[in-house]
């Protein structure tokens, strides 16, 4: 038995309002965000929200802006009736030039369809204001109402009350209203000269006054969202490619974190979730962090209307770029350029912490920061002649040199303690703790060093500078190794055994169960080949296949530069730290390790002596 073929059937305009309403209005921070985009297209400079119950109850958005007379909020309540687009000279209009973010006229109606909807609003210079109420979708009289000064503001009860089953989808007050802080948090980002307040249940959770233009007003909004420590420890970032501009800032990469929680993306001053970013911070900060930690960025993306198109997602999160590749070239280029300016600079975080543990009193620590936080090294860097491992040699004896001078060899034996030369910002070599690291005194302080996270990083400049120069050059064993590993350890390295010649790691297969290693990179020294080989097949068994040889290249060059650098527990005499404090002078990036971690602090005199009372 047949059954008959469905009948077709137009729906209510109420039906359809409220399907609307659900590809646009999902969750009560949905709300807020259109209701405040709408605030700001106004051309507002103060926005005031309140929420109750995370937003299920009520929610006012109120704005100083341009205002809206009885006409317009009968026209911003129906469907299809819009502020974002202009008909041109010729009468139509032009879908792909979106310039606005918000605009009254879509959103309202899908929020009037399943809330309790009261707009109140005057226009500037008009003499009174107006009051529209749209309840389950349908809509009341304008009436007179009482409004002081221009602008809107718009109140929002019981959400999803005309549609109860979308209800048991709202999460927790608590998680709702975190979800709201995080929209308003992201639109204030990308507008710091707006004001914003964001108040719950009474309590206020965000009160922000409006910047001044340009990039110290701008950082000034990021600090004040995502933390001080963001604006102590962030860098300027601005490039521009065939017609695209991305600018904003980006974290060091010594200030990292577990979560990719702060790596914002601002498309033409509109918040957007887009793997694009994720993928070009990784790649931008691939030579500086390990693969679980991630920095924290705030990139601003300017490009023409017509090169990017908001429209793939309803509510706006996610964009679709014309040409994503040029887009990702210029993100990460940005970004390199960016770190590469920041020379040695390091992220005072961690230093900051370690002297707040060791100051004995209360209150606020003293000021315990990377020497490099006044970036002395900027400029341009000259690449040393020879590699440091090829200096670093065993000895016996006193590891700390004895006098002053014969720590400042590299510096110059006719300086005294308290005039170190300022071509030499990381002074000279006084003693070797724990066979660890390096104490040296500068001329207003003392900086310790971290001597394997230097010499990794030392290294790894080293091999990327040669292998961009085409090929590392390797050293012969005069007799091979012989290095024997599992079946899918040699599946690993197999395939890629060209990969390595090209940095001086040069084997081949020897039986079943083992590779035969001929040569290793000159830079690394005298290593442990057998180790260097089981670690390259433990960490590339971590790297994605989706990646470009470059990338593995990198991924590769920076794990054999971790594993045949001097390691803690290497005896180093004066000369050796000298060399090591040198290299690290005129080598870029030197200020983190290839993991994210600082290689180096330095405690100014002034911090030690309010350490012992005498400031």
């Amino acid at each position: 038995m047949t059954s008959a073929a469905p009948t077709i059937r137009r729906l209510p305009p109420g039906a359809v309002n409220r399907i609307a309403a659900g590809e646009v209005i999902e969750r009560p921070a949905a709300v807020i965000k259109e209701l405040v985009e709408n605030a700001l297209d106004a051309g507002a400079q103060r926005i005031d929200i309140e929420i109750e119950r995370g937003g299920k109850t009520r929610m006012v958005v109120a704005d100083d802006g341009c205002g809206m007379s009885a006409d317009d909020m009968i026209l911003a309540v129906e469907r299809h009736a819009t502020s974002k687009l202009q008909p041109g000279a010729d009468g139509e209009y032009d879908l792909a030039n979106i310039a606005t973010m918000g605009f009254r006229g879509e959103a309202l109606p899908s929020i009037g369809a399943v809330a309790r909807l009261s707009m109140t609003s005057r226009v500037r210079g008009a003499d009174g204001a107006w009051r529209l109420d749209v309840e389950g979708g349908l809509m009341s009289e304008p009436a007179p109402a009482g409004f002081g000064g221009a602008g809107a503001r718009m109140e929002v009860r019981d959400l999803f009350f005309a549609t109860p089953a979308r209800l048991k989808f709202l999460k927790s007050d608590q998680a709702e209203t975190a979800a709201i802080g995080d929209a308003v948090r992201r639109l204030a980002m990308a507008r710091p000269d707006v004001a914003f307040s964001l108040t719950s249940s009474g309590r206020k959770m965000l009160n922000l006054s409006a910047e001044a233009s340009g990039d110290a007003g701008r950082l000034a909004r990021l600090a004040a969202i995502m933390g001080r420590d963001f604006g102590d420890n962030a860098v300027a970032v601005d490039a521009t490619r065939e017609g695209a501009r991305v600018s904003g800032f980006a974290g060091l990469p010594t200030y990292n974190r577990g979560l990719p929680d702060k790596q914002y993306l601002f498309v033409n001053g509109r918040p957007v979730r887009d793997k694009l970013i994720v993928g070009a911070v990784r790649g931008a900060y691939a030579d500086f962090l390990s693969k679980d930690r991630h920095p924290a960025v705030a990139l601003f993306l300017d490009l023409p209307p017509r090169d990017v198109d908001v429209n793939v997602h309803p509510a706006k999160t996610e964009v679709r770029f014309r040409d994503a590749g040029t887009i990702r070239g210029l993100l990460v280029g940005a970004l390199r350029h960016a770190l590469a300016e920041a020379g040695h600079r390091a992220s005072t975080t961690t230093s900051a912490f370690a002297l707040g543990r060791m100051t004995p009193q209360a209150g606020a620590p003293a000021s315990f920061q990377s020497v490099a936080s006044s970036n002395p090294f900027r400029g341009d860097f000259q690449r040393p002649d020879e590699g440091l491992a090829d200096r670093v040699h065993a000895f016996e004896g006193m590891t700390a040199p004895s006098t002053p001078d014969q720590a400042s060899s590299d510096v110059g034996s006719d300086q005294g303690a308290d005039h170190m030369p300022s071509e030499h910002p990381l002074g000279a070599a006084r003693a070797q703790l724990h066979e660890t690291y390096i104490v040296s005194q500068t001329a207003d302080g003392l900086v310790i060093v971290d001597q394997h996270a230097a010499h990794e990083r030392l290294v790894y400049e080293r091999m990327k500078a040669r292998l961009a120069e085409g090929r590392v050059a390797g050293q012969g064993l005069l007799i091979p190794e012989i290095v024997e590993l599992t079946a899918d350890e040699i599946a690993r390295l197999e395939p890629r055994l060209a990969e390595f010649e090209e940095l001086g790691l040069v084997m081949e297969r020897f039986g079943e169960d083992a590779l035969m290693v001929r040569e290793t990179p000159a830079l690394l020294g005298e290593v442990n080949a057998k180790a260097l080989v089981e670690a390259l097949a433990d960490d590339l068994a971590g790297i994605g296949e989706t990646l470009s040889l470059k990338e593995k290249l990198e991924e590769v060059c920076s794990s054999m530069a971790c594993h045949g650098s001097v390691r803690a527990g290497r005896r180093l005499n004066g000369e050796e730290m000298n060399a090591l404090l040198r290299q690290m002078e005129a080598t870029p990036h030197s200020g983190q390790c290839n993991h994210g971690r600082p290689t180096y602090v330095e405690l100014k005199l002034a911090d030690i002596e309010r350490l012992f009372g005498r400031r």
